[in-house]
């Protein structure tokens, strides 16, 4: 197909001559559409795009351009263009026969899929050819042919004669050509639109000529109307084939046309129809349509005419309904074909209306599924056509006698009124729905047949109104409102409930919703007692969505919200006193209450400013029904009023910036202040009646957390914005007060803290105001809660049982949230001048580290122990001391949950850990006056509780675990301390320390290598403080020789081969000193003369030999004076009796060092004789045998000792 221009304009004869040959290509009917141009519903060469139509109507040339020529060729012949269609007009037609024939032939035929193509541009052409003649004899009627007066008697002409019989030549030829084709109905849908059916449209073309050539007689207008009733009758059948295809759900959305060429013939149609009405007394395409579509409803014996095609329908109303819904949707297109959706439509009200009374017969049985479709159809007519009030009293004629139906279809899901009837606001939702001015296309599927009548309400009632004022108003409501009566609302049931709300919201929607909503209150009144109390929940449902409705439009709620309260009130109290066994009863009174409570919260969030009114709904029902709650209601009802306060707070916020503009009159002023006023009311109302509740709550487990401190938090933050409005007693500082109560209380809950301090810590301007207060140290109590709360983070409920206590892996122990909450907190703490300034001086970096609120702490105790120790003046110092304290406050109390009966290992591991850290950076800190007592509790509640103290008795294991791990944290902080101030007290404590964990962490079999781990040890590998380390040590050789070296008598220690392997340990670490040697020396020389166990035998030896060789260190060529003084000792205390053992150890001296041995000779020759003289036997050959080996190691030294022995003896 060759593409047109677009539709032209309104043009003259000379304007299109100048246009070509290309426009003036005869038109004609094309499935093809050319989208090219964008939006075009036709083909550039049909009719309406071509032009063809407004041409017609305009009375212009047909072609203006075409056969201008003395000669045209037509069927590949020259014909002579003036005088071929009378000279020549039955072989012109035969010949159009022929082409016909051939074309039917082709169409017919069947061929290979390779020849498709060969044969479609046969039968193109032929096609044109056929075009092409019938436009010549549109164009020779138009210029060429003449009307001769028959009563004439001057000489005719043989042409002339000829050519006054043209007329009923043509008539006759096309009367034949459609007996020949037949109707357009009965042609096979390939043959649609392929040529044939342009006939029939010519031949109304044809008649519309020959009535403004003959002046419209009689038999030319029959002739019109005959062709007219005959396409029609033929569209009609074509629309009937297919609409006994066509489910009710998909009416709208499946056409009544099957190609674009049905559907241009219609157009055309259309156009044609109605213009001729106007111009003459024919009739309109309506009335035309209506006539026809009557005769479905008609018996075939009750036809006018035998002649009239026999139409048949299944189902000729919603037929009817379906092809004038769709017709009327062609009117939107113009003489162009282009599609204008804002054109002024032809109505066809009268005929619909009849079918309404038809649709809603009560005579027939009416299904639901049929009346949805019927009403879906008239929905869209009120679209395309000027409002109709006939229509609404039609329908509410059938619908308020039904209203107790549910209008379902039983093969759909029911989506109608159970979804709508959820909530007031849902009802809302579907009322907007009703008055949208484009509507679902699956509404028939979405919606009941009485939502698709509420639709249909809503939009006539709005266009009436807004063409013709408040009178359609009064005609509608005078029809709806006479049919609610004291009996007729007795008979309501639920359902008749439900649809009698909607259609009262809908009416308030569109027109008068004072008026409206009064009459419903006065209509509920009519309601019986016992209905009233089982359908009081909808009942609500549609008094608060009047609320709504209400608020939304900005009206004073006053007349309903008073009443509405009232009733909540009471049932409150019913609420309050009703016991939780009857859950039955509470349930229901709970329904009704959330009805309530989500109702004033739209209210809130709906309103665009408060009045008085809205202080009512918030009565003292809300205190009753706090106090009522379990968790889930509490979670509602404070739900409810975080979002009222967040309003406020809005609200507020909107009149503080207009109250602040430069250009405020006074009377703008006036009302503004008002307006503060009713908001100042209602704050007060929330004070009154939620937070004296919230601050009851604060240590129980009865509020959900979260929610208790974020209500906790808009409260402080409504304190801030609005002051006044707060409680005389938190009065005049009620944000702090709030604070202390919430944050910096140490008896609330750390899940609670946690989650109220980040939220007012994330607003920056009541930080900065609480920052310059200058009444109360914000930032450091904002610190120790901050450190309460990941002290504590392994205890679920303080107050709780103990096995509410979390005890999991570490990586589970803590919830989920709470940790979140921790990482918020601790992110937000960072931020504070005063935390920045502290890692600031002390060059911490601590950014990385805030996702962690474990090591966070651990980052910040270190920090504030470096920053006190690069202060230089004593104030600067005291002043850092008492912020240290005030950051720790009552710390053990925080902890003290860890330390109970019920052991919680990962509790304790993170209070040993963080307190042993604490102990260690800040040793210089507890060191002074003002914090020693601190430290000295922090060690007897850690270190030397009650539990440690029983001697023989085990600790619990995740106790055990948790100081080994920390014990040297604790060790070199207090030694640290130790060396600021020495202390008598503190040094008695750490070698209480010492002494009870020495031995509760020595390893159960007394080898070296398992000492390595052991935290007194581990506390000395810290080389970083070397003065402070070499007091722990000197600490701890004296608690060992007088702790675990003393013998009870004649019996040794209990684990002294551990404590052997210990001290043999400690020596192998550290530097040892020839202090140390001579306080342990001895006990060591003691367990090898007095102990004959094999391992204390060996383990004695090696402790032996190393303190021998450390004292050799730094002794030049003399032993040191200490070494040899333990060893005179030694010797006089046990040479004696045990002469053999000391020789014997002696010995082992001897190969280490003979010099400490050759200093003893003088010593043991004495003991000899000593003991010689004492026993009074003579000499003791065995002891002297026994010294002799010894003197023997000694060298010349040795023998000259011996000599004079000897000499001595003789």
């Amino acid at each position: 197909m060759e593409n047109c221009f677009a539709s032209p304009t309104f043009l003259t004869d000379s304007l299109e001559l100048e246009l070509g040959t290309e426009w003036c290509k005869p038109p004609c009917f094309s499935c093809a559409v050319d989208n090219r141009g964008g939006g075009k519903h036709f083909s550039g060469e049909s009719y309406l795009c071509s032009g063809a139509l407004k041409r017609l109507i305009l009375n212009l040339d047909p072609l203006p351009t075409n056969f201008e020529e003395d000669t045209s060729e037509i069927f590949g012949i020259q014909w002579v263009t003036e005088t071929a269609l009378v000279n020549s007009s039955r072989e012109l037609f035969h010949l159009f026969r022929q082409q016909l024939y051939n074309l039917e032939t082709l169409l017919q035929s069947s061929c290979d899929f390779g020849k498709v193509s060969t044969l479609h541009c046969e039968a193109d052409n032929i096609r044109q050819q056929c075009v092409l003649f019938l436009h010549y004899v549109k164009v020779f009627i138009f210029r060429y042919l003449k009307v001769h007066n028959a009563n004439s008697h001057d000489p005719v002409h043989p042409y002339e004669m000829l050519e006054a019989q043209i007329p009923s030549v043509l008539i006759d030829e096309l009367h034949g050509l459609l007996l020949y084709i037949g109707h357009l109905s009965e042609l096979p849908s390939i043959n649609i639109g392929a040529f044939v059916n342009q006939n029939q449209i010519k031949q109304v073309v044809y008649g519309h000529q020959f009535m403004n050539l003959a002046s419209d007689n009689l038999t030319n207008v029959s002739l019109f109307e005959e062709h007219c009733e005959t396409l029609l009758c033929d569209l009609i059948s074509l629309s009937l084939n297919r609409y006994d295809k066509v489910r009710p759900s998909e009416s709208l959305m499946s056409h009544h046309f099957p190609c674009s060429c049905i559907k241009e013939l219609w157009i055309l149609l259309i156009h044609l129809l109605d213009h001729r009405s106007k111009w003459s007394v024919s009739e309109s395409f309506w009335t035309w349509l209506n006539k026809l579509l009557k005769t479905l409803f008609e018996k075939s014996s009750d036809r006018r005419r035998p002649s009239m095609p026999v139409i048949q329908s299944r189902d000729p109303l919603g037929f009817s309904w379906w092809i004038v819904t769709h017709v009327a949707s062609f009117y939107q297109f113009d003489r162009h074909g282009v599609l204008d959706e804002m054109r002024k439509m032809e109505s066809n009200w009268n005929f619909v209306e009849e079918l309404l009374k038809k649709s809603i017969s009560v005579q027939d049985v009416i299904l639901e599924e049929q009346l949805r479709m019927y009403l879906h159809c008239c929905l869209t007519l009120c679209d395309f056509w000027e409002p109709n009030i006939a229509i609404v009293t039609i329908l509410w004629e059938y619908y308020s006698k039904n209203l107790n139906s549910s209008f379902s279809i039983s093969w759909l899901p029911f989506k109608g009124l159970s979804n709508t009837m959820k909530s007031p606001l849902s009802m809302l939702e579907m009322v907007k729905t009703c008055c949208c001015d484009k509507q679902d296309r699956d509404l028939y599927k979405s919606s009941s047949s009485y939502t698709i009548f509420l639709c249909i309400l809503a939009k006539v009632v709005t266009k009436a109104m807004k063409n013709n004022g408040p009178h359609p108003w009064k005609q509608v409501k005078g029809r709806i409102y006479s049919k609610f009566h004291q009996k007729r609302m007795e008979e309501l049931t639920e359902v008749g409930l439900q649809n009698f709300f909607s259609l009262f919201l809908l009416l308030a929607a569109v027109a008068e919703v004072e008026d409206v909503a009064s009459h419903v209150l006065d209509l509920l009144n009519f309601l019986k007692p016992s209905f009233i109390t089982s359908q009081r929940a909808l009942i609500w449902k549609g008094h608060m969505a009047f609320l709504l409705m209400y608020a939304q439009k900005n009206l004073d709620i006053g007349v309903l919200a008073e009443k509405f309260a009232c009733a909540f009130r009471e049932k409150a109290k019913e609420f309050l006193v009703s016991k939780n066994e009857e859950m039955i009863q509470r349930q229901t009174v709970w329904t009704l209450l959330s009805i309530y409570i989500d109702g004033v919260q739209e209210v809130f969030e709906t309103s665009y400013c408060l009045y008085p009114s809205h202080e009512k709904l918030l009565n003292d029902g809300f205190s009753m029904l706090l106090r009522a709650c379990q968790e889930s209601e509490l979670r509602t009802v404070l739900s409810f009023l975080q979002a009222v306060l967040a309003r406020i707070r809005s609200m507020h916020q909107q009149l503080c910036q207009e109250l602040q503009r430069d250009n405020v009159d006074l009377v703008a002023q006036s009302s503004l202040s008002a307006k503060e006023r009713h908001l100042a009311a209602v704050a007060s109302a929330l004070w009154r009646h939620f937070f004296s509740f919230l601050k009851s709550q604060r240590m129980s487990q009865v509020v959900p957390f979260s929610q208790l401190a974020d209500a906790a938090a808009d409260f402080t933050l409504l304190a801030m914005d609005m002051p006044s409005t707060a409680p005389s007693d938190f009065q005049p500082q009620p944000v702090i007060s709030i604070i202390q109560l919430f944050g910096w209380d140490d008896i609330i809950c750390p899940q609670v803290v946690a989650r109220y301090l980040s939220h007012f810590l994330q607003n920056s301007t009541l930080c900065e105001a609480l920052s310059h207060s200058g009444n109360v140290s914000f930032q450091a109590l904002t610190v120790r809660s901050w450190i309460r709360c990941v002290l504590q983070m392994y205890i679920k409920n303080l107050s709780g049982p103990d096995d509410l206590l979390i005890d999991k892996n570490l990586e589970q122990a803590v919830e989920k949230e709470y940790m979140e909450q921790l990482v918020e907190l601790t992110r937000l703490l960072f931020k504070l001048s005063e935390i920045k300034s502290i890692f600031s001086k002390a060059q911490v970096e601590y950014l990385s580290i805030s996702e962690d609120p474990k090591k966070a702490l651990i980052r910040f105790f270190e920090a504030v122990g470096i920053t006190y120790g690069t202060l230089q003046t004593h104030s600067d110092k005291s002043a850092m001391v008492t912020k240290s304290l005030e950051y720790l406050g009552d710390i053990l109390k925080y902890i003290k949950p860890y330390l109970g009966k019920k052991v919680l290992s990962a509790g304790l591991q993170l209070t040993y850990r963080m307190m042993g850290i604490l102990v260690k950076s800040w040793a210089q800190i507890f060191a002074t006056s003002k914090a020693q007592k601190l430290l000295f509790r922090i060690i007897d509640c850690l270190l030397l509780p009650h539990t440690v103290l029983q001697q023989g008795k085990e600790l619990p294991a995740p106790m055990f675990s948790a100081i080994q791990k920390s014990l040297p944290l604790y060790l070199q902080g207090m030694v640290s301390c130790l060396s600021q101030n020495p202390n008598a007290y503190l040094n008695q404590l750490l070698g209480n320390v010492i002494e009870q964990y020495i031995g509760r962490f020595l390893p159960a079999s007394p080898y070296v290598s398992d000492l390595g781990q052991h935290p007194v040890l581990l506390a000395l590998r810290n080389t970083a403080i070397v003065p402070p380390i070499s007091s722990l040590k000197k600490c701890i050789v004296q608690v060992i020789r007088k702790s675990y070296l003393e013998y009870k008598g004649s019996s040794p220690p209990p684990r002294l081969a551990s404590i052997l392997a210990f001290i043999l340990q400690l020596f192998k670490e550290t530097n040892t000193d020839v202090c140390e040697v001579e306080v342990l020396l001895p006990g060591v020389l003691k367990c090898l003369v007095l102990v004959n166990e094999p391992q204390v035998k060996r383990l004695a030896t090696e402790n032996l030999q190393y303190m021998v060789k450390a004292c050799q260190v730094g002794s030049e060529e003399e032993p040191s004076a200490q070494l040899t003084s333990v060893f005179r000792q030694f010797i006089q205390d046990y040479d004696t009796r045990y002469y053999y053992q000391v020789y014997s150890i002696l010995e082992t001296v001897a190969t280490l060092d003979q010099q400490v041995v050759i200093h003893l000779i003088s010593t043991l020759t004495q003991s000899l004789k000593d003991s010689e003289q004492k026993w009074g036997l003579g000499r003791n050959i065995a002891q002297r045998e026994a010294y002799s080996k010894l003197l023997s190691h000694l060298g010349q030294v040795g023998q000259d000792a011996m000599q004079r022995l000897e000499n001595g003896n003789t």
